[in-house]
């Protein structure tokens, strides 16, 4: 779903590939749908529909990100589209890994879960707090971890807890909630973007600014609050354990 879609398959399979598993990966594209930032050739190459592979079985499956945050869901185009892939995941997909809008989305389809706007944009890199340090997807973390978020809006960690069902696995008292689980490991959630390179953040940032959208910098990404100097890559390594977790724990074993 994010609107870059050469540059998200990158870091997404970088992270996939981390681990000694062999993964096969399906691209999956919104046939309601017209993509404005990659091209049609590269659709039709490397992506297939729904209608594809709606008969086939999963044993992962990530939901991306999406900058429609602003828009109800029901407004966005692909909405129903993609309420039809999130009902098919429950049965044919044994654990979805959903992120930033896509985790909210979910969180809203699934669960009744609402969103809610934030003054400004979410932007930058966060220090968290691992709650549950004995659930496998955080198994290996530090007990405080940084990681990019980049969004609009936010769910709240009361609205997940109401749920029984649910578990909230890391918070930031910034960002609010990171990860959250279904407790029978078959949904995962994550609102920030761990997958993010070292420049993405820096890009959008750049990005707005040419907009006129006058964003503000993103928060301790730059060294000294400096566009100009090269930020850290402070994630990386939790990344890679979120990802190679989830391979590990819930899609192979």
């Amino acid at each position: 779903l994010m609107p870059t879609k050469i540059v998200t398959e990158t870091q997404l399979l970088r992270l996939l590939g981390n681990t000694p598993l062999q993964v096969d990966i399906e691209l999956l594209q919104m046939a309601s749908h017209t993509s404005k930032n990659t091209s049609a050739s590269h659709l039709n190459t490397f992506y297939k529909t729904f209608a594809e592979i709606a008969e086939e079985k999963f044993d992962g499956m990530i939901i991306t990100g999406a900058p429609v945050e602003k828009m109800p869901y029901e407004e966005v185009d692909y909405w129903d589209e993609l309420c039809r892939i999130m009902k098919w995941s429950r049965t044919y997909v044994y654990s979805t890994f959903h992120i930033c809008w896509g985790a909210q989305a979910a969180l809203y389809y699934h669960f009744g879960i609402p969103k809610y706007p934030l003054e400004q944009k979410l932007s930058g890199i966060y220090s968290h707090k691992v709650l549950n340090p004995y659930h496998p997807l955080v198994r290996g973390f530090d007990d405080a971890y940084l990681a990019p978020h980049s969004r609009y809006t936010q769910v709240r960690k009361e609205d997940i807890e109401a749920h029984p069902e649910l578990s909230v696995l890391t918070y930031s008292e910034k960002a609010g909630v990171h990860i959250a689980a279904k407790n029978n490991g078959r949904q995962f959630f994550v609102m920030g973007h761990a997958e993010y390179d070292r420049e993405t953040l820096a890009n959008e940032y750049f990005r707005d600014v040419k907009k006129g959208i006058h964003p503000q910098v993103p928060y301790r990404y730059f060294p000294d609050d400096d566009p100009s100097k090269v930020p850290p890559f402070l994630w990386r390594s939790h990344a890679s354990l979120l990802f190679s977790n989830w391979l590990n724990y819930y899609v192979y074993q």
